[in-house]
């Protein structure tokens, strides 16, 4: 590892904050006090800050020198309504409240990155450092977009970073182009009609008209799109019926897409409301058709992710630096921030969980996991992976290659 030196110093006081935070979790647009830690930190070095953006969104400055060129840094505050089994001191103070995501973790690596570069300012230009709320099913990256993001702070590019469990810790992994896929959720009513159970000839039952779509739907996948394109429809959710001997008037289903492109998703879209209604007509039944896009998919930009590559390099060694990581299909709303600006989001490998401490609970340490708990090993590598991306998209002199030789 070639990390930042002044950031292996700060780290004892990173962790501290790290542990602060995630003893103090905060829901979506709920980030008061987070925001609060945040600003008061910034300030305290001297970095001027914006609030508001996103209802609870922070965004620090950080300039230096004559140039235009500006990139952003995203970090995420948000934690999860869920409940923390860990019993270790710094475990969640707020029942129902967990940073089972990490994202304390991910803000105290941007404020040791933002320590260091506001402390030494080895770059041209002007580095933003957005703290962003809801993450967690807010969509909070597009409310700060909505709210002005990039009009009040332009930026020519922006990247993010997540911690990934499994992943050796301290590795980092990426890939160009989709990382990440859409998320998508619907909810279908078939509406039938009751009868005694005893006497179905006398009603339409709704459960039978379910049944036949959710077996039909699945030969979306299967069946007429492209089998190199991945997708996953999954039916989570099945809800009719309230007693033994009745058909009820209506089934309900429902359940999540994912995708890496839009024009599959619109396929699957389209597909699943027409074999919906013409199957339920084909039983004398109706349905209502219900179908939320949540997040597009994450698509990571060439150019941007070629830079992400060499500061990871940079910091880690190009034996801990994997290029061709398995995309995922869970989902993160940076994706909307990749739809607005150029830019790469990037794994950092958690690890298995040995770093927990006593008092941790018996699951495994995976993400929206109630025993799960960030790795703070992990707080100066990522940290410098930011100073080092910082410094190299923003070098004092033209000239320089792309690992920042001077």
């Amino acid at each position: 590892m070639n990390l930042v030196e002044p950031i292996i110093a700060f780290q004892s006081e990173l962790q501290q904050i790290r542990r602060d935070l995630h003893a103090h979790p905060e829901l979506c647009y709920e980030e008061q006090r987070t925001a609060d830690v945040v600003c008061a930190r910034l300030t305290e070095w001297g970095i001027p800050v914006v609030r508001g953006l996103g209802v609870t969104g922070v965004v620090g400055i950080i300039k230096h020198g004559s140039s235009s060129r500006a990139i952003g840094l995203r970090a995420d505050m948000d934690a999860l309504p869920m409940h923390e089994v860990n019993s270790f001191a710094h475990a969640s103070r707020h029942a129902g409240k967990m940073h089972a995501c990490g994202h304390d973790g991910h803000t105290a690596m941007l404020l040791g990155a933002a320590h260091h570069l506001a402390t030494n300012r080895n770059f041209d230009g002007t580095v933003y450092l957005v703290f962003q709320p809801a993450e967690e099913g807010g969509a909070g990256a597009r409310r700060m977009i909505d709210d002005g993001l990039f009009e009040q702070f332009p930026m020519d590019a922006i990247y993010g970073m997540h911690n990934w469990p499994g992943m050796e810790a301290g590795a980092f992994g990426v890939v160009a182009g989709p990382m990440m896929a859409s998320s998508n959720e619907f909810r279908v009513v078939v509406k039938g009609k009751g009868a005694h159970a005893a006497q179905p000839h006398k009603g339409v039952d709704p459960v039978m008209v379910a049944v036949q779509i959710a077996q039909a739907w699945q030969t979306i996948i299967s069946r007429e799109k492209n089998p190199l394109d991945t997708a996953v429809l999954s039916i989570t959710q099945i809800h009719a019926g309230s007693a033994t001997n009745v058909i009820p008037d209506e089934a309900v289903m429902i359940g999540t897409v994912r995708t890496f492109t839009t024009g599959v998703l619109d396929l699957i879209e389209a597909r699943m409301e027409e074999i919906a209604v013409h199957t339920a007509a084909a039983f004398r039944a109706s349905v209502q058709f219900g179908f939320k896009r949540n997040y597009p998919p994450l698509v990571n930009h060439p150019e941007q992710t070629e830079f992400a590559v060499a500061a990871m390099t940079a910091v880690a060694g190009p034996d801990k630096v994997d290029t061709n990581v398995e995309p995922t299909m869970g989902a993160e709303d940076f994706a909307f921030m990749l739809q607005a600006k150029p830019g790469c989001y990037v794994f950092i490998g958690n690890g298995e969980g040995a770093h927990r401490a006593g008092g941790h609970g018996l699951g495994p340490c995976q993400l929206h996991n109630a025993s799960y708990d960030f790795n703070d090993d992990l707080l100066a590598i990522g940290a410098s992976y930011w100073v080092r991306l910082a410094e190299m998209r923003l070098a004092l002199a033209i000239g320089l290659d792309r690992a920042g030789s001077r």
